[in-house]
């Protein structure tokens, strides 16, 4: 049954890398062609480029915060979507216990709060411990000098495995079932 966590994790871990990736490369790359297009398109130069990819590389992280929130939305739909090593999550309906097959973005909002509120915990968590090693064994002057966007999506990810596992046997609306 850790083996269907573990395939179900690695699977919602790419799609949400990817998806939260390329959404914020299109945001970056949207934002950066509308300074381009307001400052009079100006004759691409070097200095031109370089100035083009600086906005980009700043806007990235941005952007890259606000697509993890919705590729995390997105992904929650899918896992509930797919078999893995004779299992799978289902989803119940509110009124009974019944499985919901067709499974829309409205029926996974409870679902979804109860699950990103677990993984706030669980990064938090995270965070509080990987500053006690990092003031332990490193030389950093501030406790949260090391902590960007990069560790934050790292602990995202790695949340979401252990949150995965109390979503399956501690959420009401959410069933582990043996196809």
């Amino acid at each position: 049954m850790y083996s269907f966590y573990f395939y179900l994790w690695l699977r919602w871990a790419l799609r949400v890398s990817l998806c939260s990736i390329v959404l914020a490369l299109v945001g970056a790359l949207f934002v950066t062609v509308f300074i381009y297009i307001q400052q009079g398109l100006p004759t691409l130069r070097v200095e031109v480029y370089l100035a083009l990819f600086d906005i980009m590389i700043f806007w990235f992280p941005l952007m890259w915060s606000l697509s993890l929130l919705v590729a995390l939305f997105r992904s929650l739909k899918h896992i509930f979507n797919v078999e893995i090593k004779g299992y799978r999550l289902a989803l119940l309906e509110c009124s009974s216990k019944e499985e919901l097959y067709d499974i829309g973005y409205g029926d996974i909002v409870k679902v979804w709060r109860k699950w990103f509120m677990v993984m706030i915990w669980l990064v938090a968590c995270q965070i509080l411990l990987g500053s006690v090693l990092v003031y332990m064994f490193t030389s950093y002057a501030s406790v949260l000098e090391w902590l960007n966007i990069y560790f934050l999506f790292l602990f995202v990810l790695l949340s979401g495995y252990f949150s995965f596992i109390l979503l399956g046997g501690r959420c009401k609306k959410v069933k582990l079932v043996k196809c």
